[in-house]
């Protein structure tokens, strides 16, 4: 029974990060589907790129949250709050929900980066980091105006604030963290060569410009 429960919660988080708010927000209000344009990516940031901030911070704030949402079902297992199992399971649920984001299957397979929703997941495992993370991504956005640049060097300094400055014990969060900062590279791999050709395109998210 417990198993069936397992697995069951993996299931809905996976279905919770599968939501294609991009795609759908774009398709109901706006007639279109972001990922015709821009970088072809169903996230926040190419939905702030093609379609502007009216619709880039609700899906921002809607994927933050599946992240959110998907690590909260762990309060639905018998796990005692803390356990080695309980974070185990909330790791383990962030990651179904971040699958979820990047191979949504209700958008044949093809979704987003995953950043919003990692940060989702981070701000309910570890706030602290978040919070931190959270600056070094607003710092290198506003010197550079490169989302992508800002998104991979917020999550190379996961790992590092999490272990090394903050003192993390937990192994399988340490691996998480690492697997976090080789993704956001992995899935940002064409971003990476255009910024080395200097092709990327830049993103001024705070300007009063919708």
């Amino acid at each position: 029974m417990e198993t069936l429960l397992i697995i069951s919660l993996f299931v809905v988080a996976y279905l919770l990060g599968s939501i294609p708010t991009a795609v759908w927000w774009g398709r109901r209000y706006y007639g279109i589907d972001v990922r015709e344009f821009g970088s072809g990516n169903s996230g926040a940031t190419n939905t702030f790129r093609v379609l502007g901030k009216k619709a880039g911070i609700p899906v921002l704030a809607i994927d933050i949250l599946k992240g959110i949402v998907a690590v909260l079902l762990v309060y639905l297992s018998p796990f005692a709050y803390d356990s080695t199992e309980f974070v185990n399971l909330e790791l383990g649920l962030g990651i179904a929900a971040l699958v979820g984001h990047v191979f949504p299957i209700y958008a044949g397979f093809r979704g987003g980066k995953g950043v919003a929703t990692m940060l989702g997941i981070v701000i309910c495992i570890t706030p602290l980091t978040s919070l931190l993370v959270l600056l070094v991504f607003l710092t290198v956005l506003l010197i550079s105006k490169y989302v992508s640049l800002s998104s991979m060097s917020a999550g190379i300094s996961f790992p590092v604030f999490l272990n090394v400055v903050l003192k993390n014990e937990n192994q399988t969060l340490l691996i998480f963290s690492l697997f976090v900062a080789v993704l956001l590279l992995i899935t940002h791999k064409k971003n990476i060569a255009r910024l080395l050709k200097r092709q990327e395109t830049k993103v001024d998210l705070f300007t009063r410009k919708a």
